[in-house]
């Protein structure tokens, strides 16, 4: 649409306001589609040049005449062979011109250069006219001024004054498309800003979640079957819903069931359908999610908790295309794209003959393995950034920020329900900070408190464990292993940044970590 405000605060269209004033008397009048003056014409206090327009906008009836003229003005123009008309006004040998606005093929409006008179009009017509309106509420002064001020146009007027609107047009016209690619540049530096931190719904920068970025992307055009593991809160019905979206399915429909909330016969019922009479409560047919997402993309999650009569069924569907709803005789065909994911270790379930080794390999034809939380603790700032002005937004609310000390213990936490942990903690941190503009580490849940150290705990770690029993050397020395061994975890092993916390030099952390053989690279190498 166009900005229709910024117009008169454009330069080049002021200029022709003024030189379209000063040669012919006219006033610049422009609308939009439907007919509506957007100039400002019709605002409080506004100031006319052309004496004829001030006095007839000063009418009991002129804002009625005006609307009439450029009404029928708009239904002319709408006919794509007009491009700029020369118009009779509602009152008698009073003319206007008008050049329609196209964006695209598209008619967006009218500009409009009025009043006028020819000069072929005669003293008993200027009478008439005059005449005409003091009937429609004008003084005769008023009137007499008014038609005395209008300009007279010869033949060469009429000639150029078209061109000079149809100016008007092609700058309005001109003037939105700069704006429009503009704005379009704008979000375009604005999506390659967000898509690299996000894919669909999906939101981070980690290395593990770029590595997930682009596997996605690659099998966007696929139709094969995609299994997804994590753990719970990792964000694996996003994953479905993204390798949907982005897929020539996208225009279908992407259904969701987790298996794990059925007992088999009703999922059964959900998954394939039934006729009427199948059961008792049966009252009429009813159709399985494999048959409504026909064309689309269906994702079981939780598939790891189905039983193995069930994986059954899921197996001939994915080799044959084929289901039988329950109760039904003759099975039925669907094409669906089956995304499969579980939070269980399906290879463990194999080896132990509870999950069958040909539906495995059925659906894992493409394998995405989503990292918890802690594994991409780089992650948590722009997931909280991202769940807090969520969170405002819908609440109405200005947006907060997090203290350091807050932000500090959020990625102190092992965050054990990921994800979706961490989003329900912003709720909760949202709803408490009230009116405060900075969350704060007080407004925090106790269990991540308890779990990194904080006011709930005297702002100090556990020592519980430590034996009080013996020499007070060796108490020390067990709790100085607990610090660096819990400070070095919490530091991501940069012991840089643990000997500052801790009051150190550096080289005399690196000793004390190797005289309590703390260093993770001798532990994994000697695992």
């Amino acid at each position: 649409m166009i900005n229709w405000k910024e117009m008169k605060n454009l330069h080049v269209i002021s200029k022709l306001s003024e030189i379209l004033h000063k040669w012919y008397g006219t006033e610049l009048i422009w609308t939009d589609s439907h007919g509506k003056i957007q100039s400002g014409h019709l605002d409080k206090g506004k100031e006319h040049k052309n004496l004829f327009f001030k006095v007839q906008m000063n009418m009991p009836m002129g804002h009625n005449f005006t609307h009439q003229d450029i009404e029928n003005v708009t239904e002319t123009l709408k006919d794509e062979n007009n491009q700029t008309i020369i118009f009779e006004s509602s009152f008698t040998h009073i003319k206007g011109v008008a050049s329609r606005v196209v964006v695209d093929g598209e008619y967006m409006g009218t500009v409009i250069a009025y009043p006028f008179v020819l000069d072929s009009i005669t003293e008993d017509e200027k009478s008439a006219l005059v005449a005409q309106v003091v009937e429609s509420g004008a003084s005769e002064a008023d009137a007499k001024s008014a038609v005395d001020h209008l300009r007279s146009m010869n033949d060469l007027d009429v000639e150029y004054l078209p061109e000079l609107v149809e100016l008007v047009s092609e700058e309005i016209v001109e003037f939105h498309e700069e704006i429009s690619k503009r704005e379009e540049r704008i979000q375009e530096l604005n999506s390659e800003l967000g898509d690299k931190y996000r894919y669909h719904m999906m939101i981070g920068k980690s290395k593990k979640m770029q590595q997930i970025y682009n596997l996605l992307e690659k099998i966007s055009t696929s139709e094969a079957s995609v299994f997804v593991q994590g753990q719970n809160g990792t964000g694996k019905e996003l994953v479905a819903k993204a390798i949907h979206y982005y897929s020539p399915r996208k225009d279908n429909m992407f259904l969701a069931l987790n298996c794990s909330a059925f007992n088999d016969n009703l999922l059964d019922s959900e998954l394939f359908g039934h006729v009427k009479g199948a059961f008792t409560g049966a009252i009429k047919d009813k159709k399985g999610l494999f048959e409504q997402a026909n064309g689309g993309t269906l994702f079981l999650d939780e598939v790891g908790d189905t039983s193995l009569s069930m994986q059954v069924k899921l197996l001939r569907v994915l080799q044959e295309g084929t289901f039988l709803p329950v109760g039904a005789n003759a099975p039925r065909k669907t094409d669906v794209r089956i995304i499969a994911a579980t939070n269980r270790d399906i290879k463990k379930m194999m080896e132990s003959g509870e999950f069958r080794e040909d539906l495995y390999y059925r659906i894992n034809v493409i394998n995405v393995n989503l990292p918890a939380l802690k594994e991409r603790k780089e992650d948590i700032p722009i997931l909280m950034d991202h769940f807090l002005k969520k969170r405002c937004d819908e609440a109405g609310l200005a947006m907060k920020t997090f203290s350091k000390k807050c932000l500090e213990k959020m990625l102190d936490y092992h965050w054990p329900g990921n994800v979706r942990e961490l989003e329900n903690e912003i709720e909760r941190l949202v709803v408490l900070a009230g009116d405060d503009k900075i969350v704060t580490p007080e407004q925090m849940s106790p269990r991540i408190m308890d779990a990194v150290g904080g006011p709930r705990s005297g702002g100090t770690a556990s020592v519980r464990g430590i034996n009080t029993n013996g020499s007070l050397k060796t108490a020390l020395e067990e709790l100085e292993s607990i610090m660096i061994k819990e400070g070095l975890k919490r530091c991501n092993f940069n012991k840089s940044k643990l000997a500052k916390e801790l009051g150190i030099s550096r080289a005399s952390l690196i000793m004390k970590v190797d005289k309590y053989d703390l260093d993770k690279r001798k532990q994994a190498a000697n695992e």
